[in-house]
């Protein structure tokens, strides 16, 4: 099985000249980053390859491939990246937001990316609340 998209794809959407040692990263990051998105589709019931064979939607599974090897390329390999900072002075506050808790590929990849794939779509159900009772009682 190929990849979704390449080096040469990350590198024109993202718009980033990045260094040699990142662009092997990024070669390494590709195949994980498919098989992953193949994993979710499988889970989900759908064959992202088959499905890919439209134009269409082959450019859609390319741009969430690169959108989620960007987040991981993002991903600082020595502290948790930081998506928010907030400080206070005389009381001394400090809060943060991290971007991706725990990193990883599997993390980079959000909800939305699946249901711009079609692989998640709201779900409507009902719970009765009085159990299993037969309709008139």
């Amino acid at each position: 099985m190929s990849e979704f998209a390449t080096l040469a794809d990350v590198i024109m959407l993202s718009g980033v000249d990045y260094t040699m040692a990142q662009q092997s990263r990024i070669e390494a990051l590709l195949p994980y980053v498919s098989d992953a998105l193949r994993y979710e589709a499988y889970k989900a019931g759908k064959d992202l390859d088959q499905m890919a064979e439209d134009p269409t939607y082959a450019s859609v599974v390319k741009l969430v491939t690169v959108d989620v090897v960007i987040r991981v390329m993002r991903q600082s390999m020595q502290d948790d990246p930081m998506t928010q900072e907030s400080q206070s002075a005389m009381g001394y506050t400090w809060s943060g937001t991290y971007a991706i808790p725990g990193g990883g590929i599997a993390a980079a990849i959000m909800k939305n990316d699946l249901k711009r794939l079609g692989l998640r779509r709201q779900q409507m159900g009902a719970i009765p609340l009085w159990g299993d009772c037969p309709e008139g009682e």
